[in-house]
């Protein structure tokens, strides 16, 4: 899928999911370093959302809006995914005051290239959000065509308000 990317296309390393498939099992870290599979996440509907890198702004936005988010959502685990080292992410949580949103990183690139959202001639992921249901099911994908614009909060968060 190709992308736009600070003025250049970029491409991920396939077509994207898409709203029905099942999202894949990946493996990717906690900020203890310990492994975390998608299967240990879908106790209850699930939020991805996934940034190319943690230490940029736009990034740095979307997951503390989504952090804010956390709090008013019990009913729904949320996580942010991305190629950061897991110390790069407990760095970032800290200087930001980020406590409540789970940072997983992909470290291996297993959810990238389960996902079809590696960029890889960037070592990125592609921006973008999913929502998941108990079972698996893709229930909301967006992938931002602008990687250096935020994903629309609205659409996802009122996906979300409808299964609470």
């Amino acid at each position: 899928m190709n992308l736009e990317f600070k003025g250049q296309t970029v491409a991920t390393i396939g077509q994207p999911l898409a709203v029905g498939d099942k999202f894949p099992d990946f493996t990717v870290y906690n900020k203890n370093n310990q492994e975390v599979k998608l299967s240990d996440l879908l106790d209850k509907p699930l939020l991805i959302s996934v940034v190319p890198n943690i230490n940029t702004s736009v990034c740095s936005i979307q997951t503390k809006r989504f952090n804010e988010e956390v709090d008013g959502h019990t009913a729904i685990n949320f996580v942010t995914i991305s190629t950061n080292t897991v110390e790069e992410q407990n760095h970032w949580c800290a200087a930001e005051n980020v406590k409540n949103m789970q940072m997983l990183a992909d470290v291996d690139r297993d959810f990238a290239k389960k996902s079809n959202l590696w960029i890889e001639d960037l070592d990125i992921l592609a921006r973008s959000v999913w929502v998941v249901d108990p079972n698996g099911e893709i229930t909301y994908s967006e992938v931002v065509p602008v990687q250096t614009d935020e994903p629309s909060y609205d659409k996802v968060l009122d996906q979300i308000n409808q299964m609470n």
